[in-house]
This record gives structure tokens, C-alpha cells and sequence, in this order.
């Protein structure tokens, strides 16, 4: 695969297709957002602060007037939150081409989700575990249609602390926001694994966006960046519109078969043009997987079968 000749201009007309972006109110979201919806595609943007959310839509607007975008609500920190979008959804739409589990929080202070996850593997990990599986139904019933899960390189060297899931037993926020991308991770490549063995069309991709200038460095508050943190991050970080190449690659580089991790490709994929990388064969690991797809579904009640979701 001729990775080096891809750009977003490779990208072709989208009109028909359906996106859903979770997060897509600001960073590596909204900047993949404003891609798909020139490129002619209905994206929904699926955000938890509705008037940020009212604030992007007005941004892709001022660029593209034509652009299909609508907002919905989802609170990631809420099971039922997710129950309730994916239900009101399923209900307005027939199809959905795309889903972009693009939103997270970053080492924010210990918190619990709604349901009494610990807040980044609740929100980053689990939320969109249960997300995918109430869509999949529509999404294997779409023809040619893809999951794209964003990962991090802070899953290097991760471990999924099965014994220690919420955190009670000790708890560095570093460690868990690592936990919670290297899940995505795993989430990604597993899911990928149970469409092809379900025969399903409906492939999964993990990308990731080496260190990108996003409200991710702001602990999970919501708020924008300050001068001095975004002059640091200017530093040795890329824009966000760079950071958001490798999940436009993922979603629409049409030579992608399943199961890639696709990430920038300089030094230690930092930075760079998006590429399909073999680091994510090398952090995968089965068992850890099986396991965490287990444990899973049995904490959020979403159950995964031949594509379908089972009650």
C-alpha cells in the first residue's frame, strides 16, 4: 500500500454517507468533521456540552454553508446517556456508514463515571464498548461501512487492571488514561476480529494521533487551552487539524482491509503523515483482549452476537 501519495484530497465525494463523530465539538473531532462534511457527508456530531457543540457548528459553517452537520446529545459518562442516543438514532436513520469513537478525557482528577466507572475508562473505553454495539446493527446493515477507534501512543506499555478497574485500590491518572487507550486499542483490533469471524462487511480500524495540540491537556474541564499552554504545546506538538489526518485516513483511505493502526509517521510517531504502523500487532495481545470484551459487555450490559445486540 502506497501510504505517501495519501492526502485528504484523495478523499472522494461522500454525499449519501451518513458520520457519526463522538467528541467532534473541538480538536481531532471537529477538524475530521470539517473534512467530511466539504467531502459532501451528514455528520452528526456527538457531544456532551451542547452549546460547544452549537459553537463548532457554527465554525464548519462559516467555511462550508452547504455542510450537512448536526449536533446530538451524548454523555459518554452516562450509560443510559449512550442508550438513549443510539436508541433515538437508530429510530430517525436507516444507515450510518461511519463512527468515529473520537471523544476522551486525559488524566483529569479521580472521578467516577455515572454508572461508578472510574471516569477514563468509563468514558474513554467502556461508553463507546456499549456505543458501538447498540449501532453495529446499523452499521453491518450499511454496505461497506467502518468503526474507527482512537487510540494514543500513551498505550505503550499500558496494562489493563483487571483487579482494579475503578481505581479504589490505588490510582495514577497517568496510568489509567493508559489503561483506558490501550482498551480502545484492543477494542479496535478484537472488534475487527469478531465482524470477520461474524462474516459481517463492516470492518474496524484503530488510529491514533501521535501528540496533537487539543483541549485533551486540559484534565478533562472543558475549557480551552490558555496562552502559555498552548504556546508549550506548539513546541512539540502538531495542530490539531495534523493530528486528525491519521482517523480521515482510516475512515476513507479505501485500501485499508481491518484491523490496521494507523499513525503519523515520524520519529517514535510523533508527528507526521498518517501511515499504517505494525505497532498495534505488537501491543495486541489476545487473551488481554478476550478478556476485556468479557468484562465489557458485563459492565455495560451490551452483548455482542454475529452483529447483533442481544438484550
Amino acid at each position: 500500500m502506497n501510504n505517501q501519495n495519501w492526502t485528504i484530497e484523495s478523499i472522494g465525494n461522500l454525499s449519501g454517507e451518513r458520520v457519526i463523530i463522538t467528541g467532534g465539538a473541538s480538536g481531532i473531532g471537529l477538524e475530521a468533521a470539517k473534512v467530511l462534511g466539504a467531502k459532501g457527508a451528514e455528520v452528526v456530531l456527538a457531544v456532551r456540552n451542547m452549546d460547544k457543540g452549537e459553537r463548532a457548528v457554527a465554525r464548519i459553517k462559516t467555511d462550508n454553508p452547504t455542510a450537512n452537520i448536526s449536533l446530538m446529545h451524548l454523555d459518554l459518562g452516562d450509560l443510559q446517556s449512550v442508550r438513549k442516543f443510539a436508541l433515538e438514532f437508530s429510530e430517525k436513520h436507516k444507515t450510518l456508514n461511519l463512527l468515529i469513537n473520537n471523544a476522551g478525557v486525559m488524566i483529569p482528577p479521580y472521578k467516577k463515571t455515572k454508572d461508578g466507572f472510574e471516569l477514563q475508562f468509563g468514558t474513554n473505553h467502556l461508553a463507546h464498548f456499549a456505543l458501538t454495539g447498540l449501532l453495529l446493527p446499523l452499521l453491518t446493515s450499511t454496505p461497506g461501512s467502518r468503526v474507527v477507534t482512537v487510540s494514543s501512543i500513551a498505550s505503550r506499555g499500558a496494562k489493563i487492571y483487571f483487579d482494579n478497574l475503578d481505581g479504589l485500590k490505588g490510582f495514577s491518572t497517568m496510568d489509567f488514561y493508559r489503561q483506558s487507550k490501550f482498551a480502545n486499542l484492543l477494542f479496535g483490533k478484537e472488534l475487527n476480529l469478531r465482524l470477520k469471524e461474524s462474516g459481517a462487511e463492516t470492518i474496524s480500524i484503530v488510529c491514533h494521533p501521535g501528540v496533537s495540540a487539543t483541549n485533551l491537556f486540559m484534565r478533562g474541564s472543558g475549557k480551552e487551552g490558555g496562552k502559555v499552554m498552548n504556546f508549550l504545546l506548539g513546541l512539540f506538538a502538531q495542530p490539531a487539524h495534523k493530528g486528525a489526518l491519521p482517523t480521515l485516513f482510516a475512515a476513507k483511505n479505501m485500501q485499508l482491509q481491518g484491523g490496521e493502526y494507523i499513525g503519523p509517521d515520524g520519529i517514535a510517531n510523533f508527528r507526521g503523515n498518517p501511515v499504517v504502523t505494525s505497532e498495534g500487532d505488537k501491543l495486541f495481545k489476545a487473551d488481554i483482549s478476550k478478556k476485556l470484551w468479557q468484562v465489557s459487555e458485563q459492565l455495560t450490559g451490551v452483548s455482542y452476537l454475529s452483529g447483533k445486540r442481544v438484550e
